[in-house]
């Protein structure tokens, strides 16, 4: 079957979507999805390509190159495939820490791929932090995110030397239906054929439709959801020009921040009545908002726009490769100084967008333009990245230990491309009890996203202290009230104390405003509201007697 499709030299027809994402790269914005992985122990070089002959190449795609022409793309067999080039071995200068893991993984997602060979590469990276690390690059023309999670989940194995290699990805993916599945692999997928059919309108009607996107208005007296979602999705305007948008350079920086405990998240998104993604999203947005502040910009009343992937594969067909995803439009509301307030606008944003038919209709372009000439994919392109400043992803993960080529994986990130002039990239994941949180930006932009990341545990904490002000409802046991006011003290105590300062007497009558004002920055919790006044009393009574 497989022999019958390739046709003559081992060719076969790329699919829309994947033509779309391979035509889509710049030198300025690589389609490449770049990870990183750390060991407990050093990663045996030898055992990790046996490993990758028997799983990895299973997938014959991962042999194949991806080439494009004018006449379209399509898929050949590498005759001289070589495994050794794929699998890099290299070592970090000085102290090999973190920060020299960090420049390397920024220099890699700045290097492009070999057009000439399957578009994908390991670093292995030696002696790392009494390990070893694992750099991924792979071009998203292969696969989106979902897949490449299963094909990452299907190279580990819950033992360092498992019997019987098994299926995590099925195992991982069947083990929680009413989380896992509900928010990654069972989005709506109506429409998908009324997407298609109002892209490829779009994109008949060309150029002068795109120049003028009020024109769009015209497609939504056809009827239809999907017309209408079209028709919001082209007039929306151009996200507003910050520090985080502009002309992009070819660098880019990756950073990653020290994890938080996922159970302390879920903690207080039940006791703030929203979802872990909303709380990790509201702490993206007042990490963003305080580096502005500091650089001297003034955010108030901004809100930026991140895309942000949906899912849209079925169940069924969730180990195969290829792009089956669209893409909504977050607002992140980095001028909201009230951190409460700011989480409350995030999960109504999310909960608006659950709603809607955004994701499909994005799928529907995408699907279009990968057969549209290239200077209309060109304009196409920019036009929906004005629209927006960041790509956010966040993916719920294996909550148990892995092992990869008989190394324990202690901690990973990843980053996925941006597009035309959007230059920076947001990533959350969750892995074995813990979220980590991962940034990617054009150097000319941002020369120092580690300023950013560094900053998402305090934004964190600030939501903490606002959900033990809070009563707590029978969805929280008094062990995780306890377990959490119990790391919050030792983590308040080991925390450096800022200097005090004295204020001028003439601010002394206004000295209840100043400590409100000023909390909604370092101390947000003033901003809570007086009603909270005795429960706050009661907690920090609580907090004195646990110290």
């Amino acid at each position: 079957m497989a022999v019958m499709t390739m046709g003559r030299r081992g060719r076969e027809p790329m699919s829309k979507v994947d033509t779309a994402w391979l035509r889509m790269e710049r030198s300025t914005n690589l389609m490449m999805i770049s990870g990183v992985m750390m060991f407990e122990s050093e990663l045996d070089i030898g055992r990790f390509k046996r490993m990758l002959r028997e799983r990895f190449l299973a997938y014959r795609r991962f042999q194949q190159k991806a080439v494009d022409t004018p006449a379209g793309a399509y898929w050949e067999t590498d005759t001289d495939f070589d495994l050794d080039w794929h699998v890099r071995l290299t070592a970090l200068p000085g102290k090999g820490g973190r920060e020299e893991l960090q420049r390397l993984v920024s220099h890699l997602a700045s290097t492009p791929l070999d057009a000439s060979k399957p578009r994908w590469q390991f670093h292995v990276v030696e002696k790392y932090n009494g390990g070893s690390a694992l750099i991924t690059r792979i071009h998203h023309c292969y696969a989106d995110g979902i897949a490449l999670i299963q094909v990452l989940l299907s190279l580990t194995d819950v033992k360092p030397s498992p019997e019987k290699h098994i299926e995590l990805a099925k195992t991982w993916l069947s083990e929680d239906r009413g989380s896992v599945l509900e928010r990654l692999l069972q989005p709506a997928r109506e429409g998908l054929t009324s997407a298609l059919h109002m892209g490829e309108k779009v994109i008949e009607k060309g150029q002068e439709l795109l120049q003028h996107p009020e024109l769009v208005q015209k497609l939504a007296h056809e009827g239809g959801e999907i017309a209408r979602e079209l028709a919001i999705a082209v007039s929306l305007p151009d996200d507003p020009l910050t520090r985080f948008k502009g002309a992009l350079g070819v660098s880019k920086r990756c950073a990653w921040a020290e994890p938080l405990p996922l159970e302390e998240v879920k903690i207080v998104g039940r006791a703030l009545g929203c979802t872990v993604n909303d709380v990790l999203l509201a702490c993206a947005a007042g990490a963003l908002r305080s580096y502005l502040l500091e650089r001297g910009e003034d955010p108030e009343g901004l809100t930026i726009r991140a895309t942000v992937p949906v899912n849209l594969r079925p169940l069924e067909h969730a180990k195969k490769l290829g792009n089956h995803f669209g893409l909504v439009f977050l607002n992140l509301p980095i001028g909201e100084s009230n951190p409460l307030r700011r989480l409350e606008r995030v999960a109504e944003n999310m909960r608006e967008l659950k709603r809607s038919r955004q994701a499909i209709v994005a799928f529907g372009l995408l699907a279009a333009l990968g057969m549209a000439p290239a200077a209309l994919q060109k304009t196409a392109l920019e036009m929906f990245s004005r629209k927006a400043t960041a790509v956010a992803t966040n993916v719920p993960g294996p909550q148990m230990p892995l092992y990869f080529a008989g190394c324990r994986i202690v901690e990973q990130m990843f980053w996925v491309p941006q597009t035309g002039s959007i230059g920076m990239g947001i990533s959350i994941l969750s892995y074995d009890g813990a979220v980590h949180f991962g940034l990617i930006t054009d150097a000319k932009l941002v020369p120092d996203p580690e300023t950013i990341i560094n900053r998402f545990a305090t934004e964190f904490e600030k939501l903490l202290l606002i959900a033990l002000m809070e009563d707590w409802n029978t969805d929280i046991t008094p062990a995780d009230a306890e377990a959490t006011l119990r790391r919050f003290v030792s983590t308040q105590a080991a925390a450096p104390k800022p200097a005090r300062r004295r204020k001028p007497a003439a601010a002394a009558g206004n000295k209840r405003k100043d400590a409100a004002s000023a909390a909604s920055e370092p101390a947000p919790v003033a901003k809570a509201g007086a009603a909270h006044a005795n429960r706050a009393e009661a907690q920090k009574r609580k907090l004195r007697d646990l110290a």
